[in-house]
Parts: structure tokens; sequence; C-alpha cells
């Protein structure tokens, strides 16, 4: 090895200046070239290969933490929390109206109250006889129309022309003098659509309660308690109204008379 150094020195001194530079220089660029080729590149090309992974794998890992807060989001939303929230609006509104509804019913005549009344009030006209009183069942309804109940009923003895007749026209005498039968009013809470509900109908949340009385008088004893009757403070409903004045002056009317509640009681005679 050292011969050879010494034949290489020994070449390289002979050369000229200029010669031994470029030998020098040529030297130098193989020694700068291979240590690129052997040393540097492969660490580049490691480097670029670890960075590019690095890159997939952050991307690989938001991907990941995106679908875990969509997970967390799904996990604490309530499936169920609309239709509860609907159901508790439903509920508060059920209870308004009730409220409502037992704030009007207030002003009508109860239901375990209303013979009694209806009984004091004809002994109030002495000359008006009661022939009988008869508590009619109790009839419900879920959208506050009795419309349906009114045409399932049978009509009464003698139908009456007018759809709505007040309390004095009810036993208006016709051009000889003789009373004439008028027929029913409408003793609905409201004029609606009854509810076509499926073969299990829901709850009724009004009920009707009626009585139908038959008095026996003069016309103008009967005209006074219809008058009487409509200027009660507490209300009633009018419901049919039928007179047979067969045994003139004495006629017979046949009245239906309703309250509205919320419970199902029967009326109390």
């Amino acid at each position: 090895m050292k011969a050879y150094w010494i034949k290489f020195d020994t070449w390289l001194m002979a050369l000229n200046q200029r010669e031994r530079l470029m030998v020098v220089g040529a030297t130098a660029a193989m020694l700068v070239y291979l240590t690129y080729m052997l040393v540097l590149d492969p660490a580049y090309t490691r480097e670029r290969t670890l960075r590019a992974a690095m890159v997939e794998q952050r991307m690989l890992i938001s991907g990941i933490d995106s679908e875990l807060i969509q997970l967390d989001v799904a996990s604490r939303r309530d499936p169920d929390r609309e239709v509860r929230e609907r159901l508790r609006v439903l509920q508060q509104d059920s209870a308004d109206l009730r409220a409502k509804l037992r704030s009007a019913q207030k002003g009508l005549v109860a239901p375990e109250h209303m013979g009694a009344l209806l009984q004091q009030m004809v002994k109030g006209h002495g000359k008006l006889r009661l022939v009988s009183l008869r508590t009619l069942p109790p009839q419900g309804t879920v959208d506050g129309s009795f419309a349906a109940l009114d045409l399932a009923e049978p009509p009464p003895a003698r139908p009456a022309a007018p759809p709505q007749p007040t309390p004095a026209s009810i036993l208006q005498p016709n051009a000889n003098g003789t009373p004439s039968a008028n027929g029913p009013g409408n003793a609905s809470a409201a004029a609606a659509k009854p509810p076509a509900g499926p073969a299990a109908a829901p709850a009724p949340l009004l009920f009707r309660h009626g009585v139908q009385l038959v008095l026996q008088g003069s016309y103008l004893e009967m005209i006074d308690y219809l008058e009487a009757l409509e200027s009660m403070p507490t209300q009633l409903f009018w419901g049919a109204a039928a007179l047979d004045a067969d045994q003139y002056p004495q006629a017979r009317l046949t009245l239906t008379l309703y309250t509205l509640s919320l419970d199902q009681k029967w009326i109390a005679l």
C-alpha cells in the first residue's frame, strides 16, 4: 500500500501546478459525489418517506377524531327529545283548555242541581203543573260538538220549522189564536264536524247532561216559564220543544234542556 502511495506522490509531483490542481479538484468532486450518493441521498429519501407517512397518519388521525366527535354528539342526542317536547306542549295545551273549560263551566248550571232547579222554577209558576221530569243519559264528545248525537236522536213528537227558536217564539199563537208548536233548537256547544275516529275512539273531553220535562198549563204561563229560564244567571242549552195544544186553552209542552260538564256524572233528581 505504501509503495502505491509513493508512486502516486511521485506521479503527482511530476505534474505542473495546473495539472495538480485539476487532479485535486477532480478527486474532491468524486469524494463529494460518493458522499452524496452513498450517505446523503438515502437519508433524504428516508426523510421524504417519513414525512409522507407522517402526513398520511395525521390525516387518518384527523378523520378518526372527526368520527369520534360525531359519535359523541350522536350519543348525547336524545332520539325521543322532539317527541317528548311535542307531548309536553300537548299536555300543556290540554291543561290550559281544561282550565278554560272549568272557568266557563262556572256560568253553567251544575248537572246535579239541574233537576231541583227546574222543579223549583215550576213551583214558582203556580198555575203550571209538572207532569214528568226525566233524566237523559250523559253524552260525551271529543271536539265540543254534539251535532252527530242530535242527528242520531229520534225527532220530537211535533217537529217544528224554525231551526233555532227562542223561548218566546217556541209558543207563538197562529192566526186563529191557537198556540202552535215549534221545533227544537240547537243544544250543541259548537256546530262542528263530528270526529270520524277509528274503532278505538278517544276518551270524551266534554259531557252533555240533559233532562226532559213535560209541563201542562196555559200558554201565557209557559211563556213566562221559558222567559224565566232564559233570564237565569246560570245558563242552560235548549234542546227540543214540542207543544200539544189539542186541549186548548190547556196545553202540554215537552221540553229538553241541557247543561255541560267535564265530568260524566249522572244528574241527581
